[in-house]
């Protein structure tokens, strides 16, 4: 099983983490259910006195009910408010990821959570043998529930040097991009451009512009559109990737100021002013062509 793979943050951030050996995997996991259990215990008990006394069907009915949200909504509410940590994974040092290196959102968290219980682990899983298998079987240590919900577990510790420059939007395609239909964008081209666009520079002209073209047509039959005309591939790429993260941004913005509004940040002490968020930088400078390729008036923004 391979222990490293590049992967892509949501802010499209290159990093070079490591893949989630099954060990450490299972230690995040054995962490989970002890919390569960607990969760179950305690609740059995509540269960005891609050439920009439000879009313066995009812206790039964209700005890079942709290396993399945237990087992079920624990990792789902954990991994969707956290983007992809459960307690357990917190402690080893564990994250949920798609397989673009996004974060994950509610339904990928819900259907490792389904999975998790019915396939995986609890109602035909075997007590997690099927897990086992699945994982060792994979290049990645990816279980049945990561397969269908299209996520990956990483190490969230990356080594020290691992981050690149973030993609930025060249200049002139800003109004173009922001037409584009991304949702039809599939993650895995996602994750191959933006691999490309992070080690295009330490390729030959020929080979950059080669695969490079070749990613561009990929990207642009998938979006319906076709590469403007004068667009260098890196460009288009870059545009793409761009304008897919700062859309994620902002529900990402718009999420977090919902929230804000409906409960107001608290003073960190009696008397003191909410503390303001943090202010963005300015933006970082757009992706350059490969050595050896003209970089004056690179290419004509669209119309």
């Amino acid at each position: 099983m391979h222990e490293e793979s590049e992967l892509v943050t949501g802010e499209a951030v290159v990093l070079d983490l490591r893949v989630a050996k099954l060990a450490s995997r299972a230690l995040a996991m054995a962490l989970d259910v002890l919390v569960q259990f607990a969760l179950l215990l305690t609740a059995a008990m509540v269960f005891t006195f609050a439920v009439p006394v000879g009313d066995e069907s009812l206790f039964l009915a209700l005890l079942l009910v709290l396993v399945v949200l237990i087992m079920v909504g624990y990792p789902v509410v954990f991994e969707t408010l956290s983007r992809g940590r459960s307690l357990g994974k917190m402690a080893v040092g564990l994250r949920v990821v798609r397989v673009d290196g996004g974060p994950i959102r509610f339904r990928h968290a819900l259907v490792r959570g389904l999975a998790g219980f019915v396939v995986d682990f609890w109602a035909l899983g075997l007590f997690g043998a099927v897990a086992v298998i699945v994982s060792l079987c994979s290049s990645n240590g990816r279980r049945v529930g990561d397969f269908l919900a299209g996520t990956l577990v990483v190490r969230e510790r990356a080594p020290a040097g691992a981050l690149h420059a973030a993609i930025a939007m060249p200049p002139g395609l800003e109004g173009w991009a922001a037409q584009l239909d991304l949702t039809r964008l599939p993650d895995a081209l996602a994750l191959a451009s933006r691999q490309f666009l992070a080690r295009f520079q330490e390729l030959s002209p020929e080979a950059s512009h080669a695969l490079g073209w070749g990613l561009a047509q990929q990207v642009g039959n998938a979006l319906g559109t076709p590469v403007p005309p004068g667009v260098p591939p890196w460009a288009f790429l870059a545009a793409v990737l761009a304008e897919r993260r700062n859309r994620d941004h902002a529900r990402a913005f718009q999420a977090y100021a919902a929230q804000a509004q409906a409960q107001p940040m608290a003073a960190p002490w009696p008397g003191a002013q909410p503390q303001p968020g943090p202010v963005a930088g300015p933006p970082p400078d757009p992706p350059t062509p490969p050595s050896g390729t003209p970089v004056a008036n690179p290419f004509t923004p669209p119309s």
